[in-house]
């Protein structure tokens, strides 16, 4: 899949995660240690012009954001980027549960694998609205026989399986012109991924999927909501709100320009006006030698609460139309760049009547030594949880590419003879879209070594 510069013996695969957020376009390369974290050896972040509310609006910007990123990450990482996993967001995003039935002819083997890709493969074939494509189809809870309840069903006896199954679904032209840009810029596509699902990889733990939590990624453009119970992903939804609206209705209501907003927002800003006192003021510079503008902070408080709450009774609305709400244990989970804003936890607990903690990427990263101390600093900031997300989900599907393909991984280096050598076997374009490259190191070998 990538190439990187030098030669390791660790079975994972260095993979690719890109997050084309409305305001920032993130290119993250890592791969997992032999601990089990998720070593980054390379980041690149690009500001995202051509993006509004989670949707592509301008391909050319959107390019131009994505190769200053891959620029960035390569060079940082030492690693060819070609193959991506990337994220999808935006208002288009629908989930809709569904039930499939499976009747065995193997009566004699155990079900398998092969059984529930077939059902899962079948609810793809299903047909919606015009204009909509599945994105993912997630299993729950399977039926064997009629015995419900059954997590895990492959090795299990059985004729009749059954499953309820988690299917997301969005626009036709939005996930074409996502898959325009990646092409534009002259990557390939290894996987499409929800970005609350990659978002929730990053920042909960098993145990409060398995308690029940809701995650709350507040996005520049978008809010997304990804909840959990028994372990399994219940409900998705993606508001068409997020600290961007938050910017404009601080532009407008304090008649300032859109980066004085968003200065004011992220230096001076909080969720709860009752926390900030009466004679507080900021000074903002005028605008070519007019007087400077004085803005209360209690002022800039309640016009940030007023749209925060807006927010957070969307979200309190997808919890309850979900019919969870008495069910989630582990209360609320946010994360992404709004999760910044201060007294923004107590402001959700407030609204939703749940607990509510702010979610950080970091607990699954390692440490990389020769990664800048402020670039890993960065990452562990709930900005980046989608874009560590996308990376952990990217090494997880490579990985189970890996096992299926039932032979060890072993990553080379850069140098010209090899690439070389592959492109002249036929190796290099026909490994492409892989987890990996299988290229003995040997450069001695027959070109029959190198194709078994």
């Amino acid at each position: 899949m990538v190439m990187g510069k030098e030669k390791t013996t660790i079975q994972s695969p260095i993979v690719v995660g890109l997050d084309i957020g409305t305001t920032k376009i993130c290119v993250i390369v890592g791969r997992r240690t032999n601990h089990g974290k998720i070593e980054v050896l390379g980041i690149g972040k690009a500001e995202s012009a051509g993006v509004t509310r989670g949707v592509v609006s301008n391909i050319q910007k959107t390019v131009q954001g994505i190769n200053a990123a891959v620029e960035i990450a390569s060079a940082q990482s030492n690693v060819e980027i070609r193959v991506v996993n990337v994220g999808i967001a935006g208002q288009h995003i629908k989930s809709l549960q569904h039930r499939g039935i499976l009747t065995r002819r193997e009566l004699n083997n155990e079900i398998s694998k092969k059984d529930i890709d077939k059902l899962i493969d079948d609810m793809f074939k299903l047909v919606m609205p015009p204009g909509e494509e599945i994105i993912h189809v997630l299993p729950q809870e399977f039926t064997i026989d009629n015995e419900p309840g059954i997590k895990d069903p492959v090795g299990m006896a059985g004729v009749r399986l059954e499953a309820n199954f988690h299917i997301i679904s969005g626009q036709v032209t939005a996930v074409k012109n996502i898959m325009r840009c990646v092409t534009n810029a002259g990557l390939q596509t290894q996987e499409l991924i929800l970005e609350p699902l990659a978002s929730s990889e990053s920042v909960l733990s098993e145990e409060e999927k398995e308690a029940g939590v809701c995650l709350v990624d507040i996005g520049g453009g978008t809010t997304d909501v990804a909840i959990f119970h028994e372990g399994i992903i219940r409900h998705t939804a993606v508001i068409p709100f997020g600290g961007n609206s938050v910017t404009e209705d601080i532009r407008e209501g304090c008649s300032v320009m859109r980066n004085q907003a968003e200065l004011l927002k992220t230096r001076f800003g909080s969720a709860l006006p009752e926390e900030n006192k009466e004679n507080e003021i900021i000074c903002v510079p005028g605008l070519r030698g007019r007087e400077p503008k004085e803005i209360s902070v209690k002022n800039l408080a309640y016009i940030i609460h007023a749209r925060m709450e807006e927010i957070m009774e969307h979200v309190y609305y997808e919890i309850k139309s979900s019919g969870y709400e008495k069910r989630l244990i582990g209360g609320v989970v946010i994360t992404g760049g709004g999760a910044l804003l201060k007294h923004l936890s107590q402001m959700v607990e407030y609204v939703t009547g749940l607990d509510c903690r702010v979610g950080y990427p970091n607990e699954h990263l390692s440490k990389y030594e020769e990664m800048p101390k402020n670039i890993y600093d960065d990452l562990k900031s709930p900005m980046y949880a989608t874009s560590v997300g996308l990376l952990i989900k990217g090494i997880q599907k490579a990985e189970e590419m890996l096992e299926e393909m039932k032979q060890p991984g072993v990553f080379i280096e850069k140098p010209k003879e090899v690439k070389e050598k592959a492109k002249r076997i036929g190796l290099f374009d026909k490994l492409l879209g892989k987890a990996t490259e299988f290229i003995k190191d040997d450069m001695n070998v027959s070109d029959e070594d190198y194709i078994r």
